[in-house]
């Protein structure tokens, strides 16, 4: 097996866990666009796990960093899905393999009327890029860039509380995403 440029790919020597958020209000779902040169694409709000960290507290963290929610503006986070990614990209360092743990919660009207527009992140070597949070209708996600590829099973939900049998979601690889 290949790359999409060709090379052998890279094994995945190390794992990281990444904490997402759907955060809905309603029948929507607070996602950050990322405007690149060519594409757009959505991802939850969420980043990347610390060393050492709890799980709900990187949660908590990213969103108030993202989203400037704090816990108690919310309904307690619940675990939802669970993406495996073992996605090849460009650049020296080897990727790695990441597992995204996706959660639900839900704000009122009220609550979401005060949370960020804006995302701010922390590019290397200094500066941000900038992410607009939109809310979109969960039903409508089927077909946007969302990583991970969480749209058809968001958009498969029949209602935004909606008791999911089955957390795994199918693993994001090199035969069904490129790198954006």
């Amino acid at each position: 097996m290949t790359t999409s440029s060709g090379s052998p790919p890279v094994p995945f020597t190390r794992i990281k866990i990444r904490v997402g958020a759907l955060v809905f209000c309603g029948d929507e779902v607070a996602l950050i666009r990322r405007d690149r040169p060519g594409s757009v694409h959505y991802t939850p709000p969420g980043g990347n796990v610390e060393p050492g960290e709890d799980l709900d507290v990187a949660l908590r963290r990213e969103l108030a960093e993202e989203l400037d929610l704090r816990p108690h503006q919310s309904t307690p986070p619940q675990l939802l899905w669970v993406v495996d990614q073992r996605v090849s990209r460009p650049g020296p360092t080897p990727p790695p393999r990441k597992l995204h743990l996706i959660h639900r919660l839900h704000v009122t009207p009220e609550v979401r009327d005060v949370l960020a527009v804006e995302e701010y992140d922390e590019q290397p070597g200094g500066g941000h890029e900038i992410g607009i949070v939109e809310w979109v209708d969960y039903r409508s996600t089927a077909d946007l860039p969302i990583f991970p590829l969480i749209g058809p099973a968001l958009a498969a939900l029949p209602h935004p509380r909606a008791v999911v049998a089955d957390a795994a979601l199918p693993a994001v690889t090199d035969d069904d995403y490129v790198w954006v």
